[in-house]
């Protein structure tokens, strides 16, 4: 099926990918894609989309990302069966930023994996108190020995042994849940303890922080993609798949240059609401402004419309689907009578 063409008066940057005649079989002899061909240029919002079942996976993570992961990150993954794919030389960093957890260990939280406490523990370190006390960054880490509270290890709770019951825990006798050591939770920022600082929100942080810019300029931008609500020390195997997603690209957006990156999103808006939604939008056109090129998998009219480039697999799911019905701007995609999607998004 031929590719419906860009308008005239778009203006796409270098091909960083072209992928040409991308099958898929599975071992059951189910044809997942059909030959399907793509192009995505550098610094572009690409949409895949279509039904259920009809291929948008497999085509995004199963082939386009295994390949760019196993050329640019070394990963040992094996894609699906391609005719080529071009154009991955251009491709200078690739992150999939997906709906897995950031951790699953309760030591994992939103201060550690976005490079936030390793601001606070800076910071912490450079007070009065802990230079008269020859406190370095260490001290104010719940990971090593010296300032986390011993008797739990830095966990903030401990284990009870019920006999033939599951284990139950409860906050830890010697440190009441803040994971520190007294000596340690004596140094104080603005009056906070650096336990007391993991229990702000990140709204609350991005005022009490507001003079630190390094650490303001991460907190904002987890403001911006609708985390305020969240505990800067909350466990990490608390957070929804959602929530881990948006982290990810919270991350991603605190690097300086993103020129040459490849970012693959499954279904970001899944759970979002509306306003969260929009909040979203802002962010994947920052990252594509500042040179990166975004591919998503997504179904939501307002993200496939956001788009610069989009591509639809169907025309239904399963064993008559992995087949392109449309590929081009996502105005030509309401224009298209063959494209479930672009009829459903017409406006009424």
């Amino acid at each position: 099926m031929t590719s419906t063409p860009a308008s005239a008066g778009s203006t796409p940057g270098a091909v960083m990918i072209e992928a040409r005649g991308v099958e898929k079989w599975y071992p059951n002899g189910f044809h997942a894609l059909r030959g399907v061909d793509l192009t995505v240029h550098q610094g572009e919002v690409v949409v895949i989309m279509g039904p259920s079942g009809s291929g948008k996976s497999t085509l995004a993570i199963d082939i386009l990302s295994a390949v760019a992961a196993r050329k640019i990150n070394g990963a040992k993954l094996v894609p699906g069966r391609h005719a080529g794919i071009e154009g991955l030389e251009k491709i200078v960093a690739f992150t999939a930023v997906d709906q897995e957890p950031i951790g699953r260990s309760p030591r994992s939280n939103p201060a550690t994996f976005t490079g936030i406490m390793d601001l606070l523990r800076d910071l912490w370190s450079a007070l009065p108190l802990a230079k008269v006390r020859g406190y370095g960054p260490g001290r104010f880490s719940f990971n090593v020995r010296g300032g986390r509270c011993e008797t739990c290890a830095g966990e903030g709770s401990v284990a009870l042994d019920m006999q033939f019951l599951g284990e139950t825990f409860v906050d830890c006798p010697s440190c009441a849940g803040r994971r520190f050591n007294r000596e340690t939770l004596e140094v104080r920022f603005k009056g906070l303890s650096i336990a007391e600082a993991l229990h702000l929100t990140v709204t609350e942080a991005v005022e009490i922080f507001k003079a630190q810019p390094r650490l303001a300029e991460k907190l904002r931008t987890l403001e911006e993609v609708g985390l305020g609500y969240l505990k800067l020390g909350q466990a990490a195997n608390t957070l929804s798949g959602g929530e881990a997603q948006r982290l990810k690209l919270a991350s991603e957006l605190s690097r300086r240059d993103h020129s040459g990156r490849l970012y693959v999103l499954d279904e970001p808006t899944t759970g979002l609401h509306w306003d969260d939604i929009a909040k979203l939008l802002k962010l994947l056109e920052r990252l594509r402004d500042a040179g990166a090129t975004l591919i998503v998998i997504e179904h939501h009219a307002d993200v496939i419309l956001a788009a610069d480039w989009v591509l639809e697999l169907g025309p239904v799911g399963g064993a008559k689907g992995g087949q392109l019905v449309y590929e081009g701007e996502p105005a030509g995609l309401l224009r298209c009578k063959a494209s479930p999607t672009g009829q459903a998004i017409l406006p009424v």
